[in-house]
C-alpha cells in the first residue's frame, strides 16, 4: 500500500511514518496534485491519500481506498469527485488550541496587555500611575457559540471556569455536562446575537451556514458585541461584516480564516476583497488558531491508527463517507425457451 500525503500534508510525512505500525509506502506530493490529474497514474485502488483539498473537473477520478482529510473542515472536498470506492475520514484534535485561542482573544480585547506595556516607562511612571486606565475583565459577560459542537463545548468548558455565562445556537446538539445556560435553535439566533458580548463561530461550513452572519444579523448584536470567526470565513457574510466594523455597528472583531487561500505554492492571492487589517476594531490572524506545535503530532498518530484499521479490515474511526456497496452479481438466465 502507498500513502500519498498532498501539499502541506506532505510536511509531515516523518510523523506519519513514525506512527504507523504498518510499512507502508509514503509518498509526497505538491498542492497541485489535490485538483489536478497529473500525478494521478501514480495512485491505484489500493492506496490512501491524505490531503485538506480533492477534486477533478476533468471527470477523470484515481482509484484509492480511502482519503484521509488531515482536519475536521470538508468544504475542501469535492464529493462527487472521488470514486464510489474509496471511504472518507476526517480528524479533530484541534478543539483545545481553538478553544485556547478564543479565551486568549477575549481577555486581550478586554485587558489590553499591549497598550499597558506600551504605556508603561520610568521617566514618566508617576504620572502614568496616577492616570491609569481602568481594563475590563470577562467574568460576568456573556459568550453567544454559533455550534455546540467539540470545538464549542471545549470553549464553553473555558468560558465557565471564567464566570462567563454561556448561550449556545445548535439545532440537534445537547448539553449533558450542563455547560450553557440555554442551547437554541437556529431561529433565535438574533435572541442570542442580542444578548452575546463575544459571538464564537463554531459550526461548519454548509449550504445552511453559508451567510448565516449578514447585515441583520449583524445590527442585532450588541453595540459593544465581539464576533470572533475560528471556523469558515463565509459563514459571516465578507461586505457586511466589513461595513459593520466600518460603521462601528458593533464593537469589534477577531478573525482568524478567510475568503481566500492559495492553491497552489506560487498562488498569489488576497484574504479577503476588503482590507479588514486596516479596521482598528479587527484582529487579522493568518489561520493560526488550531495550528500550534504539538496538533501535528496528535492529528497523525490518530491518522496512522485509521491506516493500521485498513489494513487490518477493521472499521475506520471518523468515518464521514462509507464506500458505495459493491453491486451484486448479474443474475444469469437460468429459464429455457
Amino acid at each position: 500500500m502507498k500513502v500519498f500525503m498532498i501539499g502541506e500534508a506532505a510536511n509531515h510525512k516523518d510523523k506519519l511514518g513514525a506512527f504507523l505500525t504498518t510499512p507502508c509506502e509514503i509518498i509526497p506530493l505538491p498542492r497541485e496534485a489535490a485538483h489536478s490529474p497529473e500525478f494521478d497514474s501514480a495512485i491505484t485502488a489500493d492506496d490512501v491519500v491524505v490531503s485538506l483539498r480533492f477534486s477533478r473537473n476533468d471527470g477523470s477520478v484515481p482509484d484509492f481506498r480511502l482519503l484521509h482529510v488531515p482536519g475536521a473542515g470538508l468544504d475542501g472536498i469535492d464529493m462527487a469527485s472521488l470514486p464510489a470506492e474509496a471511504s472518507l475520514c476526517n480528524v479533530f484534535e484541534h478543539e483545545i488550541p481553538i478553544a485556547e485561542f478564543v479565551m486568549a482573544a477575549m481577555l486581550n480585547w478586554e485587558i489590553r496587555p499591549d497598550a499597558l506595556r506600551g504605556s508603561f516607562a520610568t521617566d514618566t511612571w508617576s504620572d502614568v500611575y496616577r492616570a491609569r486606565v481602568p481594563h475590563g475583565e470577562i467574568h460576568g459577560l456573556t459568550l453567544g457559540l454559533i455550534g455546540f459542537g467539540r470545538i464549542g463545548r471545549t470553549i464553553a468548558r473555558r468560558a465557565a471556569a471564567f464566570g462567563m455565562r454561556i448561550l449556545a445556537v445548535d439545532q440537534f446538539a445537547a448539553d449533558p455536562d450542563g455547560l450553557a445556560e440555554a442551547i437554541l435553535p437556529p431561529d433565535r439566533l438574533p435572541e442570542m446575537l442580542a444578548q452575546s458580548d463575544f459571538v464564537v463561530i463554531a459550526c461548519p461550513l454548509t449550504d445552511e451556514t453559508r451567510g448565516l452572519i449578514g447585515a441583520a444579523e449583524l445590527a442585532a448584536m450588541k453595540p459593544t458585541g465581539v464576533l470572533i470567526n475560528v471556523s469558515r470565513a463565509p459563514i459571516a457574510d465578507e461586505e457586511a461584516l466589513y461595513g459593520a466594523l466600518q460603521r462601528r455597528t458593533i464593537g469589534g472583531a477577531v478573525l482568524d480564516v478567510w475568503y481566500g487561500y492559495p492553491a497552489g505554492a506560487d498562488d498569489r492571492v488576497a484574504p479577503a476583497r476588503f482590507r479588514f487589517e486596516d479596521l482598528p476594531n479587527a484582529v487579522c490572524t493568518p489561520h493560526s488558531s488550531a495550528w500550534t506545535t504539538r496538533l501535528p503530532e496528535r492529528r497523525y498518530a490518530f491518522i496512522a491508527r485509521n491506516i493500521d484499521r485498513l489494513i487490518a479490515g477493521e472499521p475506520l474511526l471518523n468515518l464521514v463517507r462509507a464506500p458505495a456497496p459493491a453491486a451484486p452479481p448479474a443474475r444469469q438466465n437460468t429459464s429455457f425457451p
